[in-house]
């Protein structure tokens, strides 16, 4: 499918990379219907609207920036996206890069779960005060002593 995005103009997204979140993100309830496109800068993902094209998300998967994360989220609400096994599961959480050059953060309180099976995704809210709606991702990165951390411009360094 031929998709407008709002960085890198028409991209070709296979089937497999489109996803509906019926009730929409927060703040964004109106649109449901988004595609996965790769970002230039590994291994974020964009989540593009197909409704529109200057609506886009960065997403990044959350274990990738700390062994720790946990989303805890009751079987019912699961079953809203028809998730019955958790290997079904993919958590992502959405990342914010300010233009003022304070630190790239990502909401690990309101994780986008996605359903592999059925490409059905929601945006959960986690309960309790552990994880933020600013988890800064550079800190994180060395508190977890990984072997490459996030730059300002976005890329990974050795």
């Amino acid at each position: 499918m031929q998709v407008k995005t709002k960085t890198m103009g028409t991209v070709e997204v296979g089937e497999e990379r489109l996803i509906s979140i019926p009730s929409g993100l927060f703040g964004f309830e109106e649109y449901t219907d988004f595609a996965l496109v790769d970002c230039e800068y590994e291994p974020l993902i964009w989540l593009q609207s197909l409704q529109d094209p200057n609506l886009a998300f960065l997403l990044i998967d959350p274990f990738l920036i700390t062994d720790e994360y946990e989303a805890d989220i009751a079987d019912s609400e699961l079953m809203r996206i028809g998730i019955k096994d958790p290997a079904d599961v993919t958590v992502m959480t959405i990342v914010t890069v300010p233009g003022d050059g304070s630190p790239v953060t990502a909401n690990f309180q309101g994780p986008l779960i996605i359903n592999k099976k059925n490409h059905l995704c929601m945006q959960a809210i986690l309960e309790g005060s552990r994880w933020t709606t600013k988890h800064n991702i550079i800190e994180a990165l060395k508190r977890k002593k990984c072997g490459s951390y996030w730059t300002a411009t976005g890329s990974y360094d050795a």
